[in-house]
């Protein structure tokens, strides 16, 4: 128990990842990708005569039980295996986000961010209602998400996923350096 309430170092994350992609494909020839859940759960649950819906999702039941684990295992992480110490933050970072006004570590995200008092904030407005869509949008536009594309995609060798990639990693280096500052001084 021990071992898993301690942080693991970042490369574990990525072999556990890696393996996931031939585990996917030897065991039942499945492709990763978390975006495509929301079109089965649409098509599962609100049968309209809408094009975009009409294919057979109960092949693809089994992505319930990866989200379904997705989940469980977050609640399993914050309750069972929960460090009660405080986010350790450079302390370069920390000087940085205090001229924002973020000061609280007490959890994985700052609470000044992410919480149902930031939402009704212009900033958190911005960053959870305007961010979400946006991830949501660009996800269905490139025709999947980080994890299907990054992590699938180009194992398969895929050159769409590397493009997809590519424009991912920009996208980000932007909004982190250039656009995110911006809203976190609103």
């Amino acid at each position: 128990m021990e071992l898993l309430s301690k942080p693991w170092p970042w490369w574990a994350a990525g072999i556990i990842i890696g393996l996931i992609v031939p585990a996917l494909l030897i065991l039942g020839n499945k492709h990763f990708g978390l975006s495509a859940n929301l079109r089965h759960a649409c098509a599962a649950c609100f049968p309209a005569n809408v094009k975009f819906f009409k294919y057979e999702w109960k092949k693809e039941v089994w992505n319930f039980f990866f989200v379904g684990g997705i989940i469980a295992g977050a609640i399993i992480a914050s309750t069972l295996l929960a460090n009660p110490e405080p986010v350790k933050v450079v302390p370069e970072l920390a000087a940085e986000l205090q001229t924002y006004g973020i000061t609280d570590y007490s959890g994985m995200v700052p609470n000044q961010l992410i919480s149902w008092e930031s939402l009704f904030s212009l900033r958190g407005f911005i960053m959870l209602v305007l961010g979400g869509f946006l991830v949501g949008f660009g996800s269905r536009y490139a025709g999947g998400c980080t994890s299907g594309h990054s992590i699938m995609g180009l194992s398969d060798l895929q050159w769409p996923s590397l493009v997809a990639t590519i424009f991912f990693m920009v996208g980000g280096f932007i909004m982190a350096n250039l656009i995110l500052p911006h809203i976190l001084m609103l």
